[in-house]
């Protein structure tokens, strides 16, 4: 059985960067769309909304916004029900942790500095519909905003081909405390939430995965007017092997993410050769009854499997990847891990698939993608707020300091504040 991995052996460093090249999702045609639903949206508002979700959903909506009704009245079966409310429970207990209060610090005595998070007043949330409705995520954005003390959060959510949303997803809204749900998706939805239209207000801040339109709009959109969580595009993983690992879990955790979408990219690396060639071919073997199967098949077409003879020579692969999520299906898991300073989220062991972060172990799966994991963190509560600085000096504390503020303000030819601190400390 010929596998579908792309296999390279002890590849060379220089061939690296190629090798972690990601699915090209920037191109000159997909900026200049995105451009063009934006500069539509901005102008037209919702007539360019209702027009767009015509012409891309071929839904051909009256209103753009889910009544109340809808959202509180939304039923699903009682398992999914059980299912959603502990994985939010999960996920509240984890973010709740996060809640830090920070020291008064006395930097020199009568100087006084603090910090304090503030809560952004609106957020908009992104929740991809299209070929799957990603309710899950309504719990990872939701929650974090909900228990930072976001006052205003709004979500838009392509609809489905029956003109209504998902119920699991207005289930999940109304939990989390959404307060206004938008039938609205692709980058016209990123276009309404950053400059606002008669139906949807302006946000802050946008938050959510998507495509890469939506990812192209949302960076476009960060240069004008709104800030974004982070470039979050296509879906990774990079799964690591060695002889103690299993090849059909390893396989089973490449193909939940091969199946998110055609521009997905799954990574295999071993430092155990047979082990690799197994799970390639257990790869083949699981996909036949896949449901989503053609999707994943488009996927791997992106992916590899890399065979490191060295242990750290991977490692050090792992790194200049800086995958979404990195699965360690080894024995020495915390070892390996311990050496990792470039990943969205770590799942160490043979029992930690990736799947439970998506889903319900409480750790946030809004990461970075792209090799955006080298200077980008996951979602957290802290996206959902803004650090305020404070200072208070006494008139004592002025005068200790009132030296060092003059010296360094006449050095760099900026009277103007050294007067500010000198007018005070002569006529007090």
């Amino acid at each position: 059985m010929t596998p579908l991995l792309q296999t390279y052996r002890n590849p060379d460093k220089s061939k690296w960067a190629a090798l972690c090249a990601r699915p090209d999702f920037q191109s000159v045609e997909i900026s200049r769309s995105v451009q063009e639903i934006i500069t539509s949206v901005h102008t037209t508002g919702d007539r360019a909304l209702l027009e767009l979700t015509t012409k891309h959903d071929g839904v051909t909506l009256e209103k753009l916004r889910v009544s109340d009704a809808d959202l509180n009245n939304a039923t699903l079966p009682e398992d999914l029900l059980a299912a959603i409310d502990r994985a939010a429970r999960n996920i509240k207990n984890f973010h709740t942790s996060q809640t830090r209060q920070e020291e008064v610090v006395e930097t020199m005595p009568g100087v006084r500095c603090w910090r304090k998070s503030v809560p952004l007043e609106s957020v908009g949330l992104y929740i991809p519909g299209g070929t799957a409705p990603l309710f899950s995520t309504v719990l990872m954005l939701g929650i974090p905003a909900q228990l930072a003390g976001c006052k205003k959060i709004i979500l838009c959510t392509p609809p489905m081909t029956d003109g209504h949303v998902h119920p699991a997803i207005l289930y999940a809204a109304k939990l989390v405390g959404v307060t206004e749900v938008f039938k609205i998706g692709g980058a016209q939805a990123i276009a309404a939430m950053a400059y606002g239209t008669a139906s949807v207000p302006a946000v802050d801040k946008i938050f959510g995965p998507g495509n890469r339109y939506v990812t192209e709009a949302k960076l476009q959109v960060q240069r004008d007017t709104v800030a974004i969580d982070m470039p979050a595009g296509p879906s990774e993983v990079l799964v690591y092997t060695d002889h103690t690992s299993r090849p059909d879990f390893a396989a089973a955790d490449l193909l939940a993410q091969a199946e998110h979408g055609i521009d997905s990219q799954v990574m295999l690396v071993s430092i155990d050769e047979e082990k690799l060639a197994q799970t390639a071919t257990e790869v083949k073997e699981q996909l036949t009854d896949l449901p989503r199967r053609e999707i994943a098949t488009k996927s791997l077409e992106n992916s590899k499997a890399i065979f490191f003879t060295d242990k750290e020579e991977a490692i050090a692969f792992m790194n200049f990847y800086a995958a979404e999520h990195l699965i360690l299906l080894a024995d020495d898991c915390e070892s390996i891990s311990s050496k990792i300073f470039n990943a969205g989220s770590i799942f160490l062991g043979h029992y930690s698939p990736e799947s439970v972060g998506d889903y319900a172990s409480g750790t946030n799966h809004t990461l970075p993608t792209g090799g955006w994991a080298k200077s980008y963190s996951g979602v957290s509560l802290d996206s959902f707020v803004k650090k305020i600085t404070y200072q208070q000096l006494s008139q004592d504390g002025l005068a200790a300091i009132a030296p060092v503020v003059e010296i360094m303000a006449e050095n760099e030819q900026l009277i103007g504040h050294q007067r500010a601190v000198t007018i005070r400390r002569q006529k007090s």
